[in-house]
């Protein structure tokens, strides 16, 4: 049977009282099936994904490459920072040049593949040095390669606070030496742990992003997409704690990348993205990464989606103290049989 399902209101002065609603449907009893329309799901592509599981996800991008912004003018002269506003701190002619070399050292990295479909797909903080930083590196990608750009406000800087004044910021700064530099809020502004807050709200939408193929352009599923974050420093290091799960003090422990260089997180064999696929293990020991760190990049090469590594010591017994040295003997002993 089917037909119109009408609302049918009490008395009231409403201007939409007696309106009908229009739910377009075939109920049938029993046994028979019944069919509702999409209601609008085609415009929301995560959803008609969700009510489909039938249909094969996307192929997930060859690589999340990271970018920190080229030299600005407050890399060079902090008293800028007392008359220019943070975002709108520009690029040097310095770094003008090292974002233009990043975006061939990217172009680079992505030939080795010896694929013809590649593409890239940028998410740029919209902070003026950042912006800068794309339209330069963005000049060594043809039209044809560029699949899209997003503004991404929560890539932004880490807040300071507004127009800064030097001598208060240097002080500040000797406090959160003392304090700890992931916890420590600067006045009007914010802690890494408020950055990694924010982080966390994008990595959720960036996961979505590559569940539903955002970024792939209409009819195609290429999986040598390359996706392009240009950021800052400790935007980009808090970026990574998230996504890899490292602890605070792991944190403390990473450095920045220099001006206009790139880190490169590559699918592994079994579909996660992994450091080590592109970096060597001494470049990872620079940056910041310690000896169980570099254990789990080694796992992550091999390990799928939605499996975790129960032995790491992000997540394993370096917590706790109670365990016997026998206890500790069979978890080495069977790292090694694993590994």
């Amino acid at each position: 049977m089917g037909g119109l399902i009408w609302l049918v209101p009490q008395a009231s002065s409403s201007p939409i009282s007696g309106r009908k609603l229009c739910i377009s449907c075939s109920t049938k009893c029993c046994n028979e099936t019944t069919k509702l329309i999409d209601n609008g799901l085609a415009s929301f592509p995560e959803k008609v994904i969700a009510s489909n599981q039938t249909r094969p996800k996307p192929p997930r991008p060859r690589r999340i490459i990271l970018v920190r912004h080229g030299q600005s003018q407050g890399n060079v002269d902090e008293f800028v920072y007392t008359r220019v506003a943070d975002p709108k701190v520009m690029l040097t002619e310095q770094g003008i040049g090292e974002a233009e070399e990043c975006g061939k050292e990217i172009r680079r990295v992505i030939e080795k593949d010896g694929v013809d479909d590649w593409k890239v797909y940028f998410y740029v903080s919209p902070y003026k040095r950042s912006l800068e930083t794309l339209r330069n590196l963005a000049k060594a990608f043809e039209r044809s390669r560029i699949a899209g750009v997003r503004e991404e406000p929560r890539l932004r800087e880490q807040d300071f606070g507004n127009f800064q004044d030097q001598e208060q910021m240097k002080i500040l700064k000797a406090a959160r030496m003392l304090y700890g530099r992931f916890f420590y809020r600067f006045p009007n502004g914010e802690s890494a742990a408020d950055v990694y807050d924010r982080i966390t709200g994008f990595r959720e939408t960036l996961r979505s992003d590559i569940d539903i193929g955002r970024f792939q352009p209409p009819g195609e599923q290429s999986p040598d997409m390359n996706l392009v974050m240009v950021s800052h420093g400790l935007t980009l290091r808090v970026f990574l704690m998230r996504w890899y799960k490292w602890t605070v003090e792991q944190f403390e422990g990473l450095h920045n990348l220099d001006n206009g260089k790139i880190l490169v997180m590559e699918r592994g064999y079994g579909g996660r993205y992994s450091l080590l696929m592109h970096h060597t293990r001494e470049e990872l020991k620079e940056f910041g990464l310690t000896d169980s760190m570099l254990i789990d990049q080694e796992w992550q090469k091999y390990a799928k989606p939605g499996e975790l590594n129960y032995d790491c010591e992000i997540t394993g017994p370096s917590y706790f103290t109670h365990f016997d040295d026998d206890d500790q003997e069979k978890l080495l002993a069977r790292d090694t049989r694993t590994t």
